[in-house]
């Protein structure tokens, strides 16, 4: 009677040895083996484009390829001349920077099906939410005891936390992102800029006595830290109330007295944001990656795009330091030639000018679900969008749909069953917090 229960047991031990070398042999696999020949086709075609494109549009930058599918380096002409050291070696900045293209393809296609503002509803779906993230969001949120007295911090988030998304995937057709460079007082783009159904500004950057270069009209301000501090002075350069402002850190005690007392008619939210790694930062990439999130098309004005860069200037105040300028002209120049945005500088001022070369939509499309693939992502090659969902919760039942959305809104709203998707922060597999209606 003792032999077969060991038996059994020896058996047992032996099957789940099998499994165990099963399944670490597949987790070992080499994702680059798991595409097809129809995957690797679709990656071979955007690098061809995406390389034409750049020797076409980049004002001398050069896309090299190495042996991999997805590194791309972006090349500066051997006589640029790098105007700005790294403070902490002293190193002056390459003349080639490196990028992951099937990164950039995977998550930027995300962004604009999610929504990239903080809601009441995200932190209710999100496992343990109030206890482990709702405190990152406040500031000195780390003496709030992990919310354990949730009613404390819903009370310091309330001013900026809105129960759903206040906007939506497609909401405006055409969107103008406005930067702070000096190089926007070398051409008039002001009524250019107002003719968008949508513009988003940053920090403190003023209209007034600037209308001409920079335009007039204003829907979205994105904060950073120092800004949102200054939250009465920011409200007061823009039709009162008029201007919602995005904040990319946290809702500290400052900025909710300001909202109370003055009071800041604005709406004000905190950002929700994508992990993009270190090739993208700044509030100038917050403010694309908001646009892209609401947006069917982006253009960029104000940034320092073009060769002969002397040192950043903001268009409205003396030259400031800690700026990596052929980095970010290379990173927006990679967005332009995916198709995600285009450039409007003082060399490239003709508002019809044609992006050449530009990779065909279902060249990117077929990329990225290739991308995906190599990446590992939730979802990876799934025709279903809800694919991408590592967490599904059902919306509040008394959640009214919005009645005014435009077609393509609710064209994209049906295509993604009516979910509301929310990227979650720095999430190995880049997966979503979705919330589908009952």
């Amino acid at each position: 009677m003792r032999v077969l229960p060991f038996g059994l047991l020896l058996v047992l031990a032996s099957g789940l040895s099998i499994i165990l070398i099963y399944i670490t042999g597949i987790s070992n696999i080499d994702p680059k083996s798991r595409l097809s020949d129809q995957d690797l086709a679709a990656l071979q075609s955007l690098q061809s484009s995406f390389q034409q494109c750049v020797s076409a549009n980049g004002l001398g930058l050069r896309a090299v390829y190495g042996k991999d599918n997805c590194q791309v380096t972006m090349k500066f002409p051997d006589e640029t001349v790098s105007k700005w050291n790294d403070p902490k070696t002293g190193a002056a900045e390459g003349l080639s920077h490196d990028f992951n293209l099937c990164e950039a393809v995977a998550t930027w296609e995300q962004v604009r099906n999610s929504t990239t503002v903080l809601t009441k509803e995200y932190i209710d779906a999100l496992p343990s939410g109030w206890e482990e993230y709702a405190w990152k969001r406040i500031n000195k949120g780390i003496q709030l005891n992990n919310c354990r007295n949730k009613s404390l911090c819903m009370e310091k988030l309330s001013l900026v936390l809105p129960l759903t998304a206040p906007y939506y995937p497609r909401q405006f057709h055409r969107c103008a992102v406005v930067g702070n460079s000096a190089d926007l007082l070398k051409t008039k783009f002001g009524r250019e800029i107002d003719s968008f159904d949508a513009v988003f500004r940053q920090n403190g950057a003023p209209i007034q006595n600037y209308t001409e270069y920079v335009g007039s009209k204003s829907t979205f301000r994105l904060l950073n830290r120092g800004s949102a501090k200054a939250l009465d002075k920011v409200a007061e350069l823009y039709d009162a109330g008029k201007e919602a402002l995005l904040v990319k850190t946290t809702i500290h005690d400052i900025m909710s007295k300001m909202i109370r007392e003055i009071p800041i008619l604005n709406p004000v939210y905190l950002m929700l944001g994508t992990s993009f790694g270190s090739s993208a930062k700044g509030t100038g990439l917050k403010a694309l990656e908001s646009a892209l999130s609401v947006c069917d098309t982006v253009d960029i004005y104000g940034f320092t795009v073009d060769p002969g860069y002397e040192e950043w200037t903001r268009y409205f105040s003396e030259s400031r330091g800690g700026h990596t300028p052929l980095h970010g002209r290379a990173y927006y120049q990679m967005m332009e030639c995916l198709g995600l945005i285009k450039i409007h500088s003082p060399m490239r001022a003709d508002p019809n000018r044609v992006v050449k070369w530009l990779p065909s939509p279902s060249t990117v499309a077929a990329a990225r679900v290739a991308s995906e693939k190599i990446l590992a992502r939730v979802g990876a090659g799934s025709a279903d969008p809800l694919g991408q969902c590592s967490i599904i919760k059902k919306q509040k039942s008394d959640q009214k749909p919005p009645t005014t959305l435009r077609k393509a809104a609710v064209e994209h709203k049906r295509y993604v069953k009516g979910a509301t998707m929310y990227p979650l922060e720095h999430n190995p597999g880049h997966g979503l917090l979705c919330t589908l209606p009952h």
